[in-house]
């Protein structure tokens, strides 16, 4: 049966979900372009049409996991702005747990030296991301749905740190499945902590 031959777009789509495949299960910076190529069942040169190398390779992935979660968080609803902060919170859960080589590939980028591709992308979905939870903690206070005295950017990092924190322990665990479940008693105790009325 021939192969069906894809368009540029679809082959670089391929690729990254590809990638995020293979980090669910291997060490990420063990992940070669002979690994990807052949599990996409093409030749490493057909792979290298479409990204200049691997940490162009690498870069679409931290694109995509960017785009895909940004558009996410902001298609989230809610009455209150914590409302919207709790949804915002287990769409992320949910993202890490059906793609569960995202993280692994994003604490990886950060290891990295210097400012790679790869690195500045993290750092500006991290900025992105922590931009969308301070403006929401800021529509909450303003509302008078938290303390007034909550320190915004703290809870900020505190939010962003919740979501790491488990991805850290899944990995460890190697098992994402347990998130959900905790995700929501962590998210009622950041609730606590920011004084929200029960």
């Amino acid at each position: 049966m021939p192969r069906t031959k894809l368009s540029a777009d679809a082959r670089r789509a391929a690729t990254v979900e590809t990638v995020i495949g293979l980090a669910a299960a291997t060490n990420p910076a063990d992940i070669t372009t002979a690994q990807i190529a052949a599990q996409m069942d093409v030749t490493q040169g057909a792979l290298f049409r479409h990204f200049a190398d691997k940490q162009a390779i690498w870069a679409a992935v931290m694109d995509w996991t960017a785009t895909t979660l940004l558009a996410r968080f902001d298609a989230v609803t809610g009455v209150t702005p914590i409302e919207r902060l709790r949804a915002m919170f287990a769409t992320h859960i949910d993202f890490v747990v059906t793609h569960p080589g995202v993280p692994r590939i994003l604490f990886g980028e950060l290891q990295r030296d210097g400012d790679a591709l790869g690195k500045m992308s993290v750092r500006a979905l991290m900025a992105a991301y922590r931009e969308r939870v301070t403006n929401l903690l800021t529509e909450a206070k303003a509302q008078s749905l938290i303390a007034e005295t909550v320190d915004i950017p703290a809870a900020a990092t505190m939010f962003l740190g919740m979501v790491q924190g488990l991805a850290m322990q899944a990995m460890a665990a190697s098992d994402f499945t347990t998130m959900p479940a905790v995700s929501g008693r962590l998210f009622d105790l950041f609730c606590d902590g920011l004084g929200v009325a029960k």
